[in-house]
C-alpha cells in the first residue's frame, strides 16, 4: 500500500489576527512570554502590522514600509519612539502593571 504524501501549509499567526481583540490579546500574550526579549516584542508588533497592512501602517507612522519590516523583524531593534508610533497607529495602548 502506497501512502499519499501529506502537504501542510506553513503556519502564520497573521491568518488568525482578525479583530481588535485578537490583536490586543496576541500582543499581551507576547509581552508576558517575552520577559526581557525586546526582539520578541518587535516581532509580535511586526505580525500585527502585517495583519493590519504594512503599507497603511507606513502611512500612519511616517516610517517607510521597508523600515517597518526591518525594525519589526525578529532581528530588528526598533527605538522606543518607533514602537510607540507603531502601537499608536495600530490603535493599541501599552500599559504597565505590577508584576
Amino acid at each position: 500500500m502506497v501512502r499519499k504524501k501529506e502537504k501542510f501549509s506553513r503556519y502564520d499567526v497573521v491568518d488568525y489576527l482578525k479583530s481588535e481583540e485578537d490583536l490586543a490579546a496576541y500582543l499581551e500574550a507576547c509581552m508576558e512570554e517575552a520577559g526581557d526579549d525586546a526582539a520578541y516584542i518587535a516581532a509580535a508588533l511586526g505580525d500585527i502590522a502585517r495583519a493590519r497592512g504594512m503599507a497603511q501602517l507606513a502611512k500612519d507612522t511616517g516610517i517607510s514600509r521597508e523600515g517597518l519590516y526591518k525594525a519589526l523583524s525578529p532581528e530588528g531593534n526598533p527605538s522606543l519612539a518607533t514602537v510607540l508610533k507603531v502601537v499608536k497607529a495600530l490603535g493599541l495602548k501599552l500599559t504597565a502593571k505590577v508584576a
